[in-house]
């Protein structure tokens, strides 16, 4: 199956799952409702920006769209570098591989990323359902993320680790492109009575 037909199905099946009505989701997330529309018939590819709006409205993580059952076959714990799902944002250009087993459970997701030199994309959200903590390893280049109000200037091999907050902004700030890993874990935030 295509990747942008599974994103399609994926926040359709949620939103439905949920019972949220197209307008009830795009009050949820600030997504406009001809844009959800778009993105569940599989006729515009969303940004990544947008993706992020809609996995929070859904209470599910950025990652958690990108896994599930692309084919037929079983689980497995393994994830051959062919049968890896990438998708590119089309607004920035970055490239995302799902590099955990798709369909296996895991409270861990590894994700690939390669991100082209002067790019940015920032992260917003008006409330978490998902409290997502995530560590960023540059494998290669060098990007500049700021979260929770704090910047920080990573180069090949270093490692930053963050609670995800309510903006972040991943840029590649210089003239080559970046390549790290993100791994990422995911708790639904406790309840306050």
């Amino acid at each position: 199956m295509d990747l942008d037909q599974h994103l399609a199905e994926r926040i359709r099946d949620l939103r439905k799952a949920r019972g949220y009505t197209l307008e009830r989701l795009a009050e949820l997330s600030e997504v406009s409702r001809s844009m959800i529309s778009l993105i569940e018939r599989g006729e515009t590819s969303p940004t990544a920006a947008v993706l992020n709006k809609l996995a929070d409205a859904l209470h599910v993580t950025l990652a958690s769209l990108f896994s599930g059952e692309f084919s037929v076959a079983p689980a497995s714990p393994l994830a051959r570098a062919a049968d890896q799902q990438v998708w590119t944002d089309p607004e920035t250009g970055y490239k995302r591989r799902h590099l955990s087993p798709s369909g296996f459970p895991s409270p861990i997701d590894l994700v690939e990323i390669v991100f082209p030199p002067g790019k940015s994309v920032a992260f917003d959200q008006v409330s978490r359902h998902v409290v997502t903590h995530q560590q960023v390893w540059i494998m290669e280049g060098e990007m500049q993320i700021t979260a929770n109000e704090k910047t920080w200037r990573l180069r090949s091999g270093d490692c930053l680790a963050m609670t995800v907050g309510e903006r972040v902004v991943f840029k590649n700030p210089t003239r080559k492109p970046a390549r790290y890993v993100l791994a990422l874990t995911s708790a639904s935030p406790a309840r306050r009575l």
